[in-house]
């Protein structure tokens, strides 16, 4: 594409020797324009070979706009996500560990930062993915619904401690809705990728529901306004499928 050349007259108040004053003509070229931005088709993003394939979405990139865009959504799936997938087979490629499932890495975890992260960041994008649908949102229902009022007294008071948890969490990291070992619903955040099914968290068990506070999961569309974003999320949430996570979480527990 050609570049546009913008001319333009600028008053120079230089002075010379003899203090004369004059003006110079400067050529300005402007800015190319930007080409149409393609998005792809979460279908053709493939992990490496090895333990661990990338969760498939059941809805396109621009499918949960206006709420998440498509833009957003392809970089956080087709790039972050991706990265930590393949990240995570080569550090198991050869090792005992290959053949452990994720849950299993994770509780097991022995102080290997790479795997700490890595495995955090498999399994937390592949539950974030999991729960989001495109017209969703709404109110959880069913079995998982009667739990929340009488853990939280409310849906409106789990979804203003889930907003908080997420608000507050300093930095990058999540915000969780937990089932714990003895059944019942707790919210709850963590730092970086780590997650509750993680040794030495401050409440332990097993997630149904994330969302992702990491500032590449919404600076795009939001910038810093991450309240905006975390309100936004709850128009996505797929509460059928997080019922279905809950019934799972309740028999292994």
């Amino acid at each position: 594409m050609k570049n546009i050349f913008l001319f333009f007259t600028i008053l120079l108040l230089l002075t010379s020797c003899n203090k004369k004053k004059y003006t110079e003509v400067v050529e300005v070229p402007l800015p190319s324009k930007e080409e149409k931005i393609t998005i792809g088709l979460p279908e053709d993003v493939k992990a490496t070979e090895g333990a661990f394939k990338l969760v498939q979405l059941s809805y396109k990139y621009d499918d949960l706009a206006p709420h998440i865009d498509a833009m957003t959504m392809e970089i956080h799936y087709a790039k972050h996500y991706l990265t930590f997938t393949n990240n995570l087979n080569k550090l198991l490629i050869g090792t005992d560990q290959e053949k452990l499932t994720i849950e299993e890495l994770l509780k097991r975890n022995d102080g290997n930062t790479d795997l700490r992260n890595n495995a955090g960041g498999y399994y937390n994008h592949s539950l974030y993915f999991e729960i989001m649908a495109p017209k969703a949102g709404g109110i959880a229902k069913d079995t998982l619904a009667s739990t929340i009022n009488r853990d939280f007294g409310s849906f409106e008071n789990l979804k203003f401690q889930l907003s908080d948890a997420a608000l507050k969490q300093f930095g990058s990291g999540w915000a969780w809705l937990v089932v714990n070992k003895s059944g019942k619903l707790e919210v709850t955040s963590t730092a970086n990728q780590d997650n509750p099914l993680m040794p030495n968290q401050t409440i332990s068990g097993t997630p149904i529901l994330g969302i992702d506070v990491w500032e590449h999961a919404y600076y795009l569309n939001y910038q810093n306004k991450r309240k905006n974003y975390i309100e936004a999320f709850f128009n996505v949430i797929n509460w059928k499928k997080v019922n279905e996570k809950f019934e799972e979480a309740i028999k292994k527990e």
